[in-house]
């Protein structure tokens, strides 16, 4: 199976009632261990030493694996160490926001090595989006050995539901003058290395799994608050997408039937009291009330808005709280619905903490049954504005343990 850029959610991974592959799991059990022989593979996974020695062996061309030396004996002939190569390939996550565009690239260990941050206007300018990201790898990857840690793949992170049925679309309201295509074919071809794609909150849930906080956790979801709202839901083990892949929109969950009107064609959706552009237009509405704040008095932007929550700005401090109880009302019922181990808030916003998470945590408690709060911890991502990026490095990463033929060049490197 190859992962290409027809691809958008990238591998599909094995659905948790099968058991993986045994090559998989000999990988990933690598992967985990660091360094573990042979003789312990078998063992863990109760397979014979011949088994697992085919499987090694045809692993080590790979440069993904590699003998490590003589290990200590436990009563027998001293057994040879198997380690994880991280370093042996790179890998770029890009995450294309409404307004700004970020690429970090990584190890196979998760660990940054090198990182781009450019504001641009990506609604608008769907061509210099495409030229940006490009030139934002070409940065990260001039800040490395690509001869000693060759590019393996890209992920790419973007702000609209992804259609598995249509991998070349994208939503023409949630990208707009992008022509309802991200015609991001390009990259492979410019890179020579698989593409995968995903919507981003799906990422940053993919990311908060693998390194973050909600690490050994099955099911939860995460929340990406910025110019608009969505989340990803991991369920048993796994990103939920839906049947046509827009799962976990919940910027347009009504808030108010008779609000104001949104670019889905509905009124009081969420993202229209609680989009970074609404946050700034509800703190102008508002300056008149608070003639003595100095964040009234000056420019009014989503920057200054949190810091002036941050200092304790009267007007700033009552938009973010506003704005808190509406996400808090929305989790609650997701809470009730889905009852999920933890919530985890990314973005802008959930950078103000405990002003952010106290009035969510009450509006939940007020909104919910008892015993799906009690099981339900809402916090703030531990990987801040590099989530989402790392996510879609993951999302390449998963795809490599889980099938390293589908992404690995027919004829790996010498080291």
């Amino acid at each position: 199976m190859t992962y290409t850029i027809g691809c958008v959610v990238g591998p599909p991974g094995p659905h948790p009632s099968r058991p993986r592959p045994l090559s998989t799991s000999v990988l990933r059990l690598i992967w985990d261990e660091e360094h573990i022989s042979r003789a312990d593979i078998a063992r863990r996974l109760e397979v014979s030493r011949s088994t697992v020695s085919e499987i090694v062996d045809a692993l080590l061309p790979t440069r993904l694996v590699a003998e490590a030396g003589v290990g200590a004996s436990s009563g027998g002939r001293r057994p040879i160490v198997l380690k994880f190569q991280y370093d042996a390939f790179s890998l770029l996550g890009v995450d294309v926001g409404a307004s700004h565009v970020s690429v970090v690239l990584t190890d196979l260990r998760g660990r940054v090595r090198a990182w781009q941050h450019q504001e641009f206007p990506v609604h608008r300018d769907a061509d210099g989006t495409r030229q940006l990201i490009a030139r934002l790898c070409d940065a990260c990857l001039a800040m490395i050995d690509v001869d000693a840690a060759p590019l393996l793949g890209i992920g790419v992170a973007l702000p609209s539901p992804m259609d598995p049925r249509h991998p070349e679309r994208v939503s023409r309201l949630a990208m707009v003058n992008w022509d309802g295509r991200h015609g991001l074919e390009a990259l492979r071809a410019q890179y020579d290395v698989p593409v995968l794609l995903d919507n981003d909150a799906n990422l940053g849930a993919l990311a908060e799994h693998w390194w973050g906080a909600a690490r050994g956790l099955s099911d939860f979801t995460f929340i990406k608050i910025a110019t608009g709202i969505g989340a990803g839901h991991f369920i048993g083990g796994r990103i939920y997408r839906g049947a046509g892949g827009v799962a976990g929109e919940i910027g347009h969950v009504t808030i108010d039937v008779h609000g104001h009107p949104c670019i889905c064609g509905n009124r009081g959706c969420l993202t229209t009291y609680v989009g970074s552009q609404e946050l700034v237009t509800r703190a102008k509405e508002l300056a008149p009330e608070y003639p003595s704040s100095d964040f009234a008095a000056g420019e009014i932007t989503t920057n200054s808005l949190e810091a002036a929550a941050k200092a304790g700005d009267p007007l700033a401090s009552r938009v973010v709280h506003e704005a808190a109880e509406h996400i808090g009302a929305v989790i609650a019922g997701m809470l009730n619905l889905l009852n999920p181990a933890a919530v985890i808030l990314g973005g802008g916003l959930p950078k103000l903490r405990e002003q952010v998470l106290v009035p969510i945590r009450e509006t939940v408690l007020r909104r919910t049954f008892v015993s799906a709060v009690a099981s339900s911890e809402i916090h703030v991502s531990t990987l801040g504005d590099r989530a989402i990026a790392i996510g879609a490095a993951t999302l390449v990463l998963d795809a490599v343990l889980q099938d390293p033929k589908s992404l690995l060049p027919t004829q790996a490197p010498s080291p």
